[in-house]
């Protein structure tokens, strides 16, 4: 098997997927968090602030799902396949959402109306916190396992299997996370008025947040053992979980200083704290069977041929640190508080 900076080609487009979608969490995880807490400001120049603060930013954002999908396909079809089969509702609901959601903020002010404007804002809000929610209820899934059979199969209910307790839970605790990064976003982002409302909503944030990350992290210890087979195995990767524990421990700290943008890169890496978490927990398995463990899927039996993946390994080099400096670019170009003019949505 051929092999690249010590790693076999399926281990390192294991990496690279992980890193994509790691980040397309952080970068659209405050766009969502943000856009959950929008029905909670009252003022229609709150809401306008509000959107404006992820307005420059949201779509570019969601380049990073779409290449992290692509990847996804190319490095890993059969996996593509038995996951997109399992959980065909929620992705369908994910893309009817991530659509109401575009929509919304650019159909928002194009009328004057008030109940056009409530309308879409209703829109917005609900969309924004279902895509958090469906995003943790398939992780949480890939976490647990699900009914794949023979030739990778999906053996199980389709209409409902995926709303299972254990995914639920983890589908709470994504929405509190990205609720939390979104509002210290926003306080980056804003003044007056809603800065002092946003540090109210930022409490309600953390609390929401450490309490179902902590029934959730129980219950995974108590009933998911095949989670934590690796750190049994291998004590020092136990320094993983303690700096994502380190990492949440800090964003209260530093939000009590009112040092938001600090509390904002601790959020960042709270989030990849937990993702490089999932990724020791599922390696090398991709997706564990609950019918038989000799139909998990893992990143040999579900990885393309080793030419595919070195071409792709070349293309995602080239093409990665281009989206990583477009980013960039945006950030920069758009950083400050947000103030309204006649181009402002």
């Amino acid at each position: 098997m051929e092999t690249f900076l010590g790693f076999d080609y399926p281990t390192l487009w294991f990496l690279v997927i992980g890193g994509l979608f790691t980040g397309y969490v952080i970068l659209d995880g405050f766009d969502f968090g943000a856009g959950a807490w929008h029905l909670f400001f009252r003022e229609e120049r709150e809401r306008r602030i509000g959107l404006n603060a992820v307005g420059p930013v949201w779509d570019g954002n969601e380049v990073w799902l779409v290449i992290g999908g692509g990847a996804l396909f190319a490095g890993f079809p059969v996996l593509y396949a038995s996951l997109l089969s399992a959980m065909y509702l929620p992705f369908i609901l994910f893309l009817v959402f991530i659509i109401f959601r575009a929509v919304s903020i650019e159909f928002r002010s194009k009328e004057t109306m008030i109940w056009w404007r409530k309308l879409w804002d209703v829109a917005y809000s609900v969309s924004s916190t279902m895509l958090a929610f469906l995003l943790g209820v398939v992780l949480g899934n890939v976490l647990q396992g699900i009914a794949i059979g023979v030739d990778f199969q999906y053996e199980g209910n389709a209409l409902l299997a995926f709303l299972n307790p254990y995914a639920l839970m983890v589908g709470l605790t994504s929405l509190a996370l990205f609720m939390t990064h979104g509002a210290i976003y926003l306080l980056m982002k804003t003044e007056g008025r809603m800065y002092e409302k946003l540090t109210s909503l930022l409490r309600r944030g953390m609390i929401f947040f450490i309490v179902t990350f902590s029934i959730t992290t129980l219950y995974t210890l108590l009933y998911i053992p095949h989670l934590s087979d690796a750190f049994r195995n291998e004590k020092l990767l136990f320094i993983v979980p303690l700096l994502a524990f380190l990492s949440i421990a800090n964003i209260p700290r530093l939000v009590s200083k009112k040092q938001y943008r600090r509390a904002f890169i601790f959020s960042s890496l709270t989030m990849s704290f937990l993702l490089i978490l999932v990724a020791i927990e599922l390696f090398p398995t991709l997706l564990y069977s609950t019918l038989d463990p000799a139909y998990n899927i893992t990143i040999y039996n579900a990885a393309s041929s080793e030419k595919a993946l070195g071409i792709m390994l070349t293309i995602a080099a080239v093409g990665t640190p281009l989206v990583l400096i477009y980013t960039i670019f945006v950030y920069s170009t758009f950083k400050g508080k947000v103030q309204l003019d006649n181009t402002s949505y």
